[in-house]
């Protein structure tokens, strides 16, 4: 047999994807073991798909920008709801800013998963109405926002009550970018639901490309899963899974506050470089992994201290991946006092006086300077 599916032969009779068996990462993936037990059954689940039925359980899997959007505007064809998921520790870097355009006049609300991860001193109302304001700057009116953590069930309570309502008469397609925890949530919703009634899968809308996954809760509505948008200015599709690991935070972050004078220098590991070129004494408070190495020296020997202490001291990138890691620009940037300095799936750092910076990341990689969230 050959060592590949010809993938314009088959399709998963479960979301209707040509099935696969080159890239277990992408949509369709189906083994070849599965596959000849498929052809002995006369029909195919992909990998995805398999999982749901006998399992109840969801993977993750993610979509190019430019094709997701074009998935994406499928929804106003259908009487839907919406519900888009973004990541709290990484806001500007998980919201799609033209939701609106692809959907129409379908309402939307905007689940801000992770909560766990901030500090438990921040007050809900106050990240609400934060939330609310960075949304409205890009364009989003949202009939609600919610505030959860899709691995705490008892956190999902207000959210199933909006879903039981609106789905009585729509479906309810769940989006958002690629690592904001969308599959967590799904999977949860799955147990959910699971109890009362089998959970399967059918194709999306009628006459329209068959890569979404339907799981039914009436006979004629379900919550419907979507692959995540890959977004090439998150820092973590610059590492490997153990770099991964380290910087994106699994438990309550806890802020680190470093007296910097001018002409000082901090490393983020290997990843990123804060160089402090003017202003007066002043107080720098950054939120991010608590595993994430913080190393603070003088501006005149940064570049030197970066080239000798790369891949070890300064990590991740660790050393196996040192040689395919990007290199480092730098980007000037004036922030002002009660202002944060967001990096794109590593986290933020505010200050407590206007200063100005040079931050230095692998090219791309999204970084944005708004109000202070905490």
């Amino acid at each position: 047999m050959s060592q590949e599916i010809d993938e314009t032969t088959y399709q998963c009779i479960g979301c209707g994807i040509p099935i696969q068996s080159a890239d277990s990462s992408k949509l369709g993936y189906l083994p070849l073991t599965a596959f000849t037990k498929g052809l002995e059954q006369g029909q195919f689940y992909c990998q995805r798909c398999f999982r749901l039925r006998n399992y109840n359980e969801i993977g993750d899997l993610s979509l190019s920008d430019d094709l997701f959007l074009e998935k994406l505007s499928t929804i106003a064809e259908d009487e839907a709801f919406v519900v888009m998921v973004v990541d709290i520790f990484d806001v500007e870097g998980s919201i799609i800013a033209g939701l609106s355009r692809f959907i129409g006049n379908q309402p939307f609300i905007v689940v801000a998963n992770k909560m766990d991860l901030l500090p438990k001193s921040v007050k809900p109302s106050k990240i609400i109405h934060w939330l609310k304001e960075i949304l409205y700057q890009m364009g989003l009116k949202p009939a609600e926002i919610f505030l959860l953590s899709a691995n705490k069930r008892n956190s999902l309570e207000p959210l199933i009550e909006m879903i039981d309502q609106e789905v009585r008469h729509k479906n309810v397609y769940i989006v958002g970018v690629t690592n904001v925890g969308k599959s967590t949530l799904i999977n949860q919703l799955i147990q959910h639901y699971g109890g009362e009634k089998e959970i399967i899968t059918t194709s999306n809308v009628p006459g329209t490309t068959l890569d979404l996954i339907h799981i039914p809760l009436t006979d004629t509505t379900g919550i419907v899963d979507t692959p995540g948008i890959i977004r090439d200015n998150q820092l973590a599709h610059f590492l490997d899974r153990k770099g991964m690991k380290v910087l994106l935070p699994s438990k309550p972050i806890k802020p680190r506050t470093f007296q910097m004078n001018s002409g000082q220098t901090l490393f983020v590991g290997g990843v990123a470089r804060i160089d402090f070129v003017s202003g007066q004494k002043t107080a720098f408070t950054f939120y991010l992994s608590n595993e994430a190495y913080l190393h603070r020296t003088k501006l005149e020997v940064a570049d030197e201290f970066y080239d000798k202490h790369q891949g070890g001291l300064l990590s991740p990138p660790y050393k196996d991946q040192q040689p395919t890691f990007p290199e480092l620009y730098p980007k000037d940037l004036n922030l002002e006092e009660n202002q944060d300095l967001a990096i794109s799936g590593l986290g933020w750092l505010t200050a407590n006086h206007k200063v100005n910076l040079r931050v230095w990341l692998p090219k791309g990689v999204g970084v944005s300077i708004r109000k202070s969230m905490i």
